[in-house]
């Protein structure tokens, strides 16, 4: 079955409303962003976490967004907000991945991969490629580029994210990429073993047609589910409801 994440949470209030919803993870942006959190505001959400667990109710696990951070900086917001996930949106190297999970034990490591106009890249100055004319299957260029790109990230992380490219922000577009470009991605996580998300102007109306697809084993949604930028509870349910009955009537 295909994990949810919602993405951008900001209050604890919110937290509650969704906790009834089978939602896998939610994230707090620590990266620059008008979603952006304090260490603070996450471990008031983290606590309505721990009350759920606590009271031995199924409950997300939280995930921390950040881009290039400082090992200073993370343990300084660890220390204050336990996240269960660190997720990496720039181009932290393996080794700060490797890092993370010799200081933080049990913590899942995420890798972002920002997608260029169809093109695979970990990074903005990666070569862009015009993805019209692909297929289903990847070329053998496509898993050569992706198997030297993620390779080195293959010991140190627990999923890697697909996200749609942006140039100020490095993600969190609101825009969908060529999705033609994940089965590169998806033949290299299925052989070495990981997870798969994909993320990048997901909606409610459109992220049937990328399970029936692609089945990724994730999927990460922001925008997608806010109106006039605050999330929206009836659209977050519509789309939580999208992917987990899906799952069910595939299944």
């Amino acid at each position: 079955m295909s994990s949810v994440k919602i993405c951008g949470l900001q209050q604890p209030e919110m937290v509650r409303s969704i906790l009834h919803l089978p939602i896998d993870y939610i994230g707090f942006l620590f990266a620059k962003s008008k979603r952006q959190v304090t260490s603070e505001q996450a471990a008031r959400m983290i606590e309505v976490l721990a009350e759920q667990r606590s009271a031995g109710r199924s409950h997300p696990l939280s995930v921390g967004v950040f881009m290039n951070p400082s090992q200073s900086e993370l343990t300084s917001i660890m220390q204050e907000a336990p996240l269960d996930v660190i997720q990496f949106h720039g181009q932290e190297s393996p080794e700060q991945c490797q890092w993370v999970k010799d200081t933080f034990p049990g913590v899942q490591v995420w890798k972002v991969v920002s997608v260029v106009q169809g093109y695979p890249s970990l990074s903005d100055n990666a070569l862009a490629s015009d993805a019209n004319g692909q297929s289903g299957v990847p070329t053998a260029e496509e898993l050569n580029h992706v198997d030297a790109l993620l390779t080195p990230y293959k010991y140190v992380v627990d999923a890697i994210l697909l996200d749609t490219f942006d140039p100020e922000y490095g993600g969190g577009s609101g825009k969908t990429f060529a999705w033609e470009a994940i089965t590169a991605y998806q033949a290299w996580c299925s052989a070495v073993n990981l997870r798969l998300f994909v993320a990048g102007g997901l909606l409610p109306d459109n992220v049937g047609e990328l399970l029936d697809t692609y089945a990724p084993d994730g999927v990460d949604v922001s925008s997608g589910v806010e109106t006039d930028g605050v999330k929206d509870l009836d659209k977050i349910t519509r789309f939580v409801e999208r992917v987990k009955h899906r799952d069910t009537s595939a299944g």
